[in-house]
């Protein structure tokens, strides 16, 4: 696929499927795409509401470089995209050759700020606000696919951290993937977050956002590690008012299994993200086990968010 100008071309990878296999396809390409994985939810005119409405489904996409290595990962791709069909069902990707001067422009496309809730805009990094906005404003690098505020769970997520958190809060967020809930948490008035996750790239991830949004490591500490870490004592608190967790649901209920509910102070809130609606009732039943009522539900699509309280059941 040599070019004969010797000019950079690009291949669009993208597959559209339904939103539970989403992240682990996101995962898959991110392994080979580094300059980031789009995850969007695809919607369809409802002629009776005079609406675009989620129809459930989502397309993921990445953009992988054509060079001398490109047919070595196209083949590691479809190969980790075979391993992951067998689990389940993935359809066929569809590709599509950008030449290089229009690549730039293709990849941003589909990344433009995002106003959420009453408050939040989410801003790509190369993107200037308007003239007088208001909103707190969340600059992201999109180097993942979930954490740059394209995808409903952490859309959800956010809409629910804006409703339930109180000025000066100290904050955990489990699994932060991109640090944008941290980062949204101290844009609302959380005095600080602490921020972990398992996969080094999300540490790295996290950080590079901080910087973008001029986040001191004062007000954020990042680091490598999960609930047992947290509860080790390796960070600066071993529970919080408010915790945060935008994860897929079999995690959720894995977390609980390693004491999630423990770095919730008594009276304090667990956001949880990252749920399917039919996944819904194994997540509560894990929750309420441990102490936990639900005080609000928000839903996209087939996806659900939960705000819970540990220890009370009157509600926001």
């Amino acid at each position: 696929m040599a070019d004969p100008e010797n000019k950079t071309h690009w291949m669009q990878i993208k597959i559209q499927t339904d939103g539970e296999i989403a992240e682990a396809l996101a995962e898959v390409l991110g392994r080979f795409i580094s300059d980031g994985v789009v995850v969007e939810s695809i919607t369809k005119f409802n002629p009776h509401t005079q609406e675009n409405e989620p129809t459930g489904e989502v397309a993921v996409s990445g953009y992988l470089k054509v060079d001398g290595a490109f047919e070595a990962n196209k083949q590691a791709i479809e190969q980790a995209l075979w391993h992951l069909s067998q689990i389940s069902p993935i359809p066929q990707p569809d590709y599509t050759l950008v030449k290089d001067q229009d690549w730039m422009s293709a990849w941003k496309e589909h990344y433009n700020p995002i106003p959420l809730g009453e408050s939040l805009l989410i801003l790509p990094a190369w993107q200037e606000p308007k003239a007088g906005e208001k909103r707190h404003i969340i600059r992201i690098n999109p180097a993942m696919a979930f954490g740059t505020g394209t995808h409903p769970t952490t859309q959800l997520c956010l809409c629910l951290l804006e409703k339930t958190i109180q000025p000066g809060m100290h904050a955990i967020d489990v699994g932060c993937g991109s640090g944008i809930l941290s980062i949204a948490a101290l844009r609302l008035g959380a005095s600080h977050v602490i921020a972990v996750d398992t996969d080094e790239q999300s540490v790295i991830s996290t950080h590079e956002n901080a910087g973008l949004n001029q986040v001191s490591p004062g007000e954020l500490e990042i680091g490598k590690g999960s609930v047992k870490d947290i509860l080790s004592g390796r960070f600066s608190y071993q529970e919080a008012p408010l915790v945060l967790v935008n994860i897929l649901a079999p995690i959720i209920i894995r977390l609980f299994e390693q004491g999630l509910e423990k770095t919730v102070q008594e009276d304090g809130i667990l956001l949880l993200s990252g749920i399917l609606d039919h996944q819904e009732k194994d997540v509560l039943e894990a929750a309420q086990n441990v102490g936990f009522s639900v005080i609000q539900k928000l839903s996209d699509a087939d996806w659900v968010s939960f705000a819970l309280r540990k220890g009370r059941t009157d509600f926001l």
